[in-house]
């Protein structure tokens, strides 16, 4: 029998989950870079919350400001920090991080170097598979690191190119590594964006009046006021300066291999990423799963707030009620800057509570994104149980995660992953549901680009469901490693 009294409040297991590592943003040809700037964070703040850096160019000098928190704790419009970020080119970073062997403050991005040439800038979203081996070599050449992060390895591989120009000396540098990343760069009064040859992570390009804009998201041009032009190709170079934006492509072409989570997940609802709505692509996941695995019952309710546009699509095409059986809390305090992980564990704030009034005697659907470790799922489930739900179905918008990412999410190792250790079937019994399915990989792609998976050539990456990596691991790296990327430790 449940109990007559729900839990008063589910605290999210901040471990069960992915967690994208970073948001980057660049302005060109603007007096209020820097502010325009602070709003992109902002808009991209669900990219990272652990810490934000800006860095900008009067012309003459660069100016940085980073630090631990939120964007807007930081970096406000009246704040000291930000009367002495002057100048016309500005590039911005967010980054989610667990811990670190050194100082936190320095693993905060933008990263920033007076090199031979002059000032260079950088921030970086995504993971070098081959940083491991390409730190070492640095190291015993006598390169000197500041931090653990991968990106200062691009940073160093600049610094030691031969080549005459910024640009060519960034290509020499990227030609070198392995991996997945979009980058934002300040130098000799430019700014350049760069996306990897598979595109796996996101960038966009955006134009407010004479000002350009470049961005890991949409939403964060809309904030500005600024229009989306188009998304950087894969492997595509920009270069903008007071002439225009020139673009270049440098690296040998390969399969694109867009992150399939940006969908699922990672990005905002309200986002454009690959030319696709995020909302509308999650709503068709929610449609398709409930044509997949639908079962009878009295209510969807969604797992708020990532599960509600794929429950609202998912209700739509069972015809089935929708309503909000769990609240959740948005006045959540922060959960990172903690000595250790335990004492973020104790902190976590990331509240749900259930509604009693919706659920009670009815047989209800949960929908949620993704089940990782399962523990939160285990904890939602129980708390629709105690508020009286005569029956707890799950259904979530994404195939079982089966494999650690290696291309800049913080994802638990492999013998973590609970869809990696036992059937559909036993993850059901572990965390106490009457029935359990999650979408298909290939329902999953007839709903997000209208087609089935080919094996032998994925639109996108989908190694956390399949284990297809498109990009080589580095020797050291296995699927039962946890991913060790830009900030991700």
């Amino acid at each position: 029998m449940p109990s007559s009294h729900p839990d008063p409040i589910l605290q999210r297991d901040p471990l069960d989950g992915f967690h994208e590592e970073c948001g980057v943003f660049g302005v060109f040809g603007s007096d209020e870079a820097s502010v325009l700037t602070a709003l992109g964070l902002h808009a991209l703040q669900h990219r990272g919350q652990e810490a934000a850096g800006i860095v900008t160019f009067d012309g003459h000098s660069f100016h940085a400001h980073r630090a631990l928190g939120h964007v807007g704790e930081n970096f406000g419009a009246d704040s000291p920090q930000m009367q002495q970020l002057r100048g016309h080119v500005a590039i911005g970073h967010n980054r989610y991080s667990t811990s670190g062997n050194v100082d936190p403050l320095m693993e905060i991005q933008p990263f920033s170097s007076e090199l031979a040439f002059g000032g260079f800038a950088l921030a970086h979203n995504g993971n070098l598979t081959n940083a491991g081996r390409l730190r070492a070599s640095l190291i015993e050449t006598g390169s000197l690191f500041q931090s653990s992060s991968d990106t200062e390895v691009i940073v160093h591989l600049v610094a030691r190119s031969h080549q005459d120009s910024v640009t060519d000396r960034l290509v020499d540098a990227l030609k070198q590594i392995e991996g997945a990343y979009s980058l934002v760069c300040v130098a000799d009064d430019m700014l350049i964006g760069v996306r990897d040859p598979h595109g796996v992570r996101p960038l966009v390009l955006g134009q407010r009046e004479n000002t350009w804009l470049l961005a890991s998201e949409s939403c964060a041009l809309d904030i500005v006021g600024a229009t989306p032009v188009r998304e950087l190709d894969p492997g595509e170079m920009v270069v903008i300066d007071q002439h225009g934006v020139h673009s270049t492509k440098p690296f040998q072409p390969v399969s694109s291999r867009f992150c399939v989570f940006e969908y699922v997940y990672f990005s905002r609802p309200d986002s454009v990423v690959e030319g696709r709505g995020v909302y509308h692509a999650r709503k068709a996941i929610g449609a398709e799963l409930a044509r997949e695995s639908h079962i009878e019952a009295d209510m969807i309710i969604p797992v708020p707030d990532s599960g509600v546009p794929a429950a609202l699509g998912y209700a739509e095409a069972s015809a089935t009620p929708f309503d909000l059986g769990i609240i959740r809390n948005h006045y959540v305090g922060r959960t990172f800057i903690q000595p250790t992980q335990k004492g973020r564990t104790d902190s976590v704030k990331l509240k749900h509570n259930a509604n009693p009034a919706a659920v009670r005697g009815k047989r209800i659907v949960l929908v949620d994104d993704s089940i990782v470790r399962g523990t939160t799922s285990r904890k939602i489930v129980t708390m629709m149980r105690n508020a009286g739900a005569a029956e707890v179905h799950m259904r979530i918008a994404s195939p079982p995660t089966t494999h650690p990412c290696f291309y800049g999410v913080d994802t638990p190792s492999q013998d973590q992953l609970i869809a990696a250790q036992m059937s559909v079937e036993q993850i059901s019994k572990e965390i106490g549901v009457d029935s359990l399915a999650f979408i298909t990989v290939d329902g999953m792609y007839r709903a997000i680009a209208d087609i089935n998976r080919d094996p032998d050539k994925p639109q996108f990456c989908d190694a956390c469901f399949t284990g297809d990596y498109p990009i080589q691991l580095a020797s050291g790296l296995s699927a039962k490693r946890v991913s060790h990327g830009s900030g991700s430790r």
